[in-house]
């Protein structure tokens, strides 16, 4: 800061006010739906709540503890993710290798690196999609959410390009030390790339997490809807069955829009407090693996 000039400093000052009412802004809804889930039900309808709960309680958060559907749909999401994210890992990795090969090492990947690039411009459409699914009987079953998206061409872009930055000396070192390409694979490149592992698995985790399109469309059965799913449904529908089993006294404190609220800060919580843990590789990662070496 002391060797800029005064336009230096202006700029880097509202890059920084700029940046940080922008953060305000993305933090904002989810804190109004925190405080909204820890108010009563009367300070709710009565347009007291903003930033800060008002007559402070925990009976949604008790309310959405007893019931069974949030936790089927939580188990089917991390099945969901512990599926998916290890396919789509393994995957990334075992595709991206042979395609950071040179031209002349490996004289088909070109053509299989179109193969791939191709799909990221077209697809086949929601129909066929469907109807492919279907005929490999996958409907209402965990591999119709885990095996269509099995390969995610964007983090296999990103990762063939941080393997091409890597020094050729060691992979030369290996092959002269007798390591074939599995052994190079697993014991040269993997340990060198472990930031990008990081971001494409974050990648891969995050969009198994979010995803609820498909969980609609590929489940028959509402206890086999992933987590986003089963909350698009309590949101778009107005479930009020939950007021048969309330006594008076609890819809003071409880209401409909409490208890979505409720819902919707347990199902964020969770990839919210996987991203400080991998969020160390993820700048170094996603910079490395988008620049061609």
């Amino acid at each position: 800061m002391l060797g800029q000039s005064t336009g230096a400093r202006l700029f880097s000052a509202f890059n920084a006010v700029f940046l940080i009412a922008l953060s305000l802004l993305c933090i904002a809804p989810l804190v109004h739906i925190a405080a909204v889930s820890l108010s009563s039900s009367s300070a709710v309808t009565a347009g007291w709540v903003r930033f800060w709960p008002v007559d402070f309680t925990l009976d949604s958060y008790r309310f959405v503890m007893t019931r069974g559907e949030i936790w089927s749909s939580m188990w089917v999401t991390l099945q969901r993710v512990a599926l998916g994210g290890g396919l789509n890992l393994l995957l990334t990795i075992l595709i991206a290798y042979p395609l950071s090969k040179e031209s002349a090492t490996f004289r088909s990947r070109t053509g299989y690196a179109w193969f791939f690039f191709f799909t990221m411009l077209f697809s086949g459409g929601l129909i066929p999609w469907y109807m492919v699914i279907r005929q490999l009987e996958l409907l209402d079953s965990i591999w119709a959410l885990v095996l269509p998206a099995g390969v995610p061409v964007f983090n296999v872009v990103l990762m063939l390009n941080f393997f091409r930055q890597l020094p050729k000396e060691l992979e030369e070192a290996a092959f002269m030390d007798g390591a074939g390409h599995w052994t190079t694979l697993w014991k040269i490149y993997l340990p060198a790339a472990l930031p990008a592992l990081a971001t494409v698995s974050l990648f891969a985790v995050v969009w198994h997490w979010n995803s609820w399109f498909d969980g609609l469309i590929l489940m028959n059965r509402p206890e086999h809807y992933p987590l986003q799913s089963y909350l698009q449904t309590v949101i778009m529908q107005r479930d009020m069955t939950f007021i048969q089993h309330l006594s008076r006294a609890e819809l003071a404190i409880v209401s409909d829009r409490t208890i979505k609220s409720a819902q919707i800060l347990i199902a964020t919580l969770p990839i919210v407090f996987v991203y400080p843990f991998l969020q160390r590789f993820f700048v170094k990662g996603i910079v490395l693996g988008s620049v061609k070496g």
